[in-house]
């Protein structure tokens, strides 16, 4: 099937992408694409415009946050699995993140997609409701 028609933007800084986002209450946010791709072919999802975030690295990140540890919406889901800090305090979520998709998917999926998706068939979002994360 063949998506509805969209505008589509490139961020070149997180300041950027939120004032396209803030412009237009039916944009979306596309980073990898693996969850809303599939929505836009099959006219689940409709937005009006699509800001690509995907370039934006200062969001691809897993660190110590002190009493948390903090991942960036753009961390992959290899990046999350491969990381020693959730390996360390955290495996669950590194698990998990290494059982989503095929390796091609994990290599350009990205964590805050399959969380602001919510697919039923993604793991990871029950994971992070059952860590109760934020």
């Amino acid at each position: 099937m063949i998506p509805a028609a969209f505008d589509y933007e490139v961020a070149d800084s997180v300041e950027h992408a939120l004032g396209l986002l803030a412009g237009d209450s039916d944009a979306k946010a596309l980073a990898g694409g693996h969850s809303l791709v599939p929505a836009l072919k099959l006219r689940i999802a409709r937005p009006s415009k699509l800001v690509d975030i995907g370039r934006l690295s200062d969001l691809a990140y897993v660190r110590d946050a002190g009493t948390h540890v903090a991942i960036g919406a753009l961390a992959t889901h290899s990046a999350v699995h491969r990381d020693p800090l959730l390996q360390e305090h955290c495996p669950i979520v590194s698990t998990t993140a290494g059982q989503v998709g095929d390796p091609q998917v994990r290599h350009r999926g990205t964590i805050g997609g399959s969380l602001a998706h919510g697919d039923p068939a993604s793991d990871l979002p029950a994971v992070m409701l059952a860590l109760a994360a934020e």
